[in-house]
C-alpha cells in the first residue's frame, strides 16, 4: 500500500484546491477523481470576491484571472422579454478593471482586495490541475474511483478502481470527500442532507455562438434574465463565445427553440450540451467522523442563485487545509480539526440561507410574469413596469451579497477567544468592515502601497499597530512554544489601525482574527494554547 498524509476524492475546484493548499505546506497529498477528464461543463461561473482573496493568498488570482472573463467586460445584469427589445431592468456592474480602479481609491475596509472573476468551471478545472500536477507534494490520478475506505485509530485505507477496472488500496492519514452531491464518502459514513431538497427541476444547455455576444443591441453584460414562464435565464460564459441556458422544459430540443427566441434575431448556434439539474437547499448534518471529512458540495447543495456553491467549498477546503497541516506537523492539539466540523458547517447554514434569500427575490418578480408581458400595450407596458419595480429591489438579492461574502463570521468554536460587547451581525448582506474575532481580516493598503493581505504569512501572524504597541514578547514566545509558524508585523500605518480598531491582532492562517486587544493578554499561555487546538 502506498502512503500518503491525505487522500482527497474528487477533482473539481474544490478538491484541487485542497490539493494545491496542502501542497504547499508541505503535505503529501493523493487527489484521485473517477473521471478521465475534468468537466466539459460550465456549472460555476464566478468565483466571487473572498474566493479570489483565497486564490491570491495561493499565488494563483492573476493566472486565474488570465483565463478568465476580460478584465474590462461590463458585469452588467439584465431581465429582458428577448434582446431585441428594450430591457425590463438593466442592472449596470463595474467591470474587474473598473472595480480594481475604485478599490486602489478606497482605504476605509469596506472593498474586498480582489473583486469577482467570472470563469467557468470547465475553464477553472484545467487550471487548477496544471498547478496541482507541477507540484512534487501532490499525486493526480484522473479515471480512479474510490469505492470504499476503512478507518481507524492510525489513519484511512481506502479502496480504488483504476480506469483499467483493477483495483488497489492506498493508505493516508485523512480522507477528505469532495466527491459532489452524491457523496461516496459522505454516504458511507452515513451523513444525511437536511433542509429542502427537489425544489425545481430544470435542463440547462451549453451553447457556441461566435459572434452573439457582440451582436446584443440592448448592451453587453453577463446575465440575461428572461422574464417568461419557464424561469429561463442566459449565462455569458468566460470567452463571451459560449452561453448557457436554464429553463424548465418538457424536453432538451425545446431549449434550442427557448434560446433562439430569447435572443430574438438571426444567430449561428451549436449546442454543446443539455441535461437536467435540480434545485436544492441542504446542508450535512455532520462534516465528518474521526479521520473522514466532507467539504464542497458533499457537505452543502445550494440553488446557484447568488453564486455561493463552489465558492463555500473553496472556503471549506481553505479552512481544512491549515487544519490537517497543524495537526500533521505536530503542533495541532485535539480540538483543531474537530473546528472545521463546526466552523465550516455554520457558515454551511448560513449561505444555504443566503442562496434561498437569493432565490426568493427572483421568484418573487418572475411571480409576476404574464402572457401579456412582452406585448406592446398599455396592458403590457403597465407590466413590465410594475415587474421593473419590484425587481430593481428583488434581483439585487442575487447580485449585491458582499456581506454573505466576505463578512462570515467564525462563531462558538474553540479556536476564537471570544470577546464581550455587541458583535456585528453575522448574517448581514452588506459588508461591514469588522475585526471582531472570527472575522476574515478586512483588506486595508499600506502607506507603501501595498496590501496588508499580502504582507501576512501562511502561519499564525501577530499584528501589531500603532505608533507604540505594548510589549508582547509573552505572546509571541508561546505561540513559538507550540510549535506552530509564527511571525509578528510591525505595521505603525495609522489607516490600517483605524480600520482593524485595536493595537494588536492575533491571525489564524486562514487570514480570520483569532484574538485582539490594545494589551497584550494576561495568560498568553491559554490564548496560544486555545488558537492552535489545545
Amino acid at each position: 500500500m502506498s502512503d500518503y498524509q491525505v487522500i482527497i476524492a474528487g477533482a473539481g475546484p474544490v478538491g484541487l484546491t485542497l490539493a494545491i493548499d496542502l501542497g504547499q505546506r508541505g503535505i503529501r497529498v493523493l487527489l484521485v477523481e473517477r473521471n478521465p477528464e475534468p468537466s466539459g461543463l460550465p456549472k460555476m461561473e464566478r468565483c466571487n470576491a473572498r474566493t479570489m482573496e483565497i486564490f491570491r493568498h495561493l499565488g494563483l488570482a492573476d493566472r486565474i484571472r488570465s483565463a478568465g472573463y476580460p478584465a474590462e467586460n461590463p458585469m452588467d445584469v439584465f431581465i429582458i422579454t428577448r434582446m431585441t427589445e428594450p430591457p425590463i431592468l438593466h442592472l449596470p456592474y463595474p467591470s474587474v478593471a473598473e472595480l480594481k480602479r475604485r478599490g486602489r481609491t478606497v482605504n476605509d475596509g469596506s472593498l474586498p482586495l480582489e473583486p469577482y472573476q467570472l470563469i467557468s468551471q470547465y475553464t477553472l478545472e484545467p487550471v487548477l490541475k496544471a498547478v496541482a500536477e507541477m507540484m512534487p507534494e501532490v499525486t493526480v490520478r484522473f479515471g480512479c474511483e474510490l469505492l470504499g475506505y476503512e478507518q481507524d485509530a492510525a489513519g484511512v485505507s481506502v479502496q480504488l478502481r483504476q480506469a483499467d477496472g483493477g483495483t488497489e488500496t492506498v493508505r493516508g492519514a485523512y480522507l477528505a470527500g469532495c466527491d459532489g452531491g452524491s457523496s461516496t464518502v459522505r454516504k458511507q459514513l452515513g451523513i444525511k442532507l437536511s433542509g429542502q431538497g427537489n425544489l425545481l427541476e430544470l435542463r440547462q444547455a451549453l451553447f457556441h455562438s461566435p459572434d452573439l455576444y457582440q451582436r446584443i443591441p440592448i448592451g453587453k453584460g453577463r446575465h440575461y434574465h428572461v422574464a417568461d414562464q419557464r424561469n429561463s435565464g442566459i449565462v455569458v460564459q468566460d470567452d463571451c463565445r459560449h452561453f448557457t441556458l436554464h429553463a424548465v422544459v418538457e424536453k432538451d430540443e425545446d431549449m434550442e427553440t427557448v434560446f433562439r427566441g430569447a435572443v430574438g434575431f438571426p444567430i449561428t448556434l451549436k449546442t454543446r450540451y443539455v441535461g437536467k439539474w435540480t434545485q436544492h437547499l441542504l446542508v450535512a448534518e455532520r462534516y465528518g467522523e474521526g479521520r473522514v471529512f466532507i467539504a464542497g458540495d458533499a457537505a452543502h447543495l445550494v440553488i446557484p442563485t447568488g453564486g455561493l456553491g463552489m465558492n463555500t467549498g473553496v472556503g471549506d477546503a481553505h479552512d481544512l487545509a491549515w487544519m490537517l497541516a497543524g495537526t500533521l506537523a505536530g503542533w495541532g492539539g485535539p480540538k483543531l480539526l474537530d473546528s472545521y466540523l463546526t466552523e465550516r458547517r455554520q457558515i454551511g447554514i448560513r449561505n444555504v440561507t443566503g442562496s434561498g434569500y437569493a432565490a426568493g427575490g427572483r421568484r418573487t418578480w418572475r411571480a409576476l410574469w404574464a402572457p401579456h408581458i412582452a406585448e406592446r400595450t398599455p396592458e403590457g407596458a403597465a407590466l413590465r413596469e410594475q415587474m421593473r419595480e419590484i425587481a430593481d429591489v428583488e434581483q439585487r438579492k442575487t447580485n449585491e451579497q458582499l456581506g454573505t461574502e466576505c463578512g462570515y463570521r467564525y462563531m462558538d468554536t474553540s479556536l476564537i477567544c471570544p470577546e464581550d460587547g455587541e458583535a456585528p451581525d453575522p448574517d448581514s448582506k452588506h459588508y461591514v468592515p469588522s475585526s471582531w474575532p472570527g472575522t476574515r481580516v478586512p483588506h486595508v493598503w499600506l502607506d507603501d502601497g501595498s496590501a496588508l493581505q499580502d504582507r501576512l504569512s501562511r502561519g499564525y501572524t501577530l499584528l501589531r499597530l500603532g505608533a507604540a504597541p505594548a510589549d508582547t514578547s509573552a505572546l509571541e514566545a508561546a505561540m513559538r512554544a507550540t510549535g506552530a509558524p509564527f511571525s509578528v508585523l510591525r505595521v505603525p500605518d495609522a489607516p490600517v489601525r483605524a480600520v482593524l480598531e485595536r493595537d494588536l491582532l492575533l491571525l489564524r492562517p486562514d487570514l480570520h482574527v483569532c484574538w485582539r486587544g490594545n494589551q497584550p493578554p494576561a495568560l498568553p499561555k491559554d490564548v496560544a494554547a486555545r488558537v492552535t487546538g489545545h
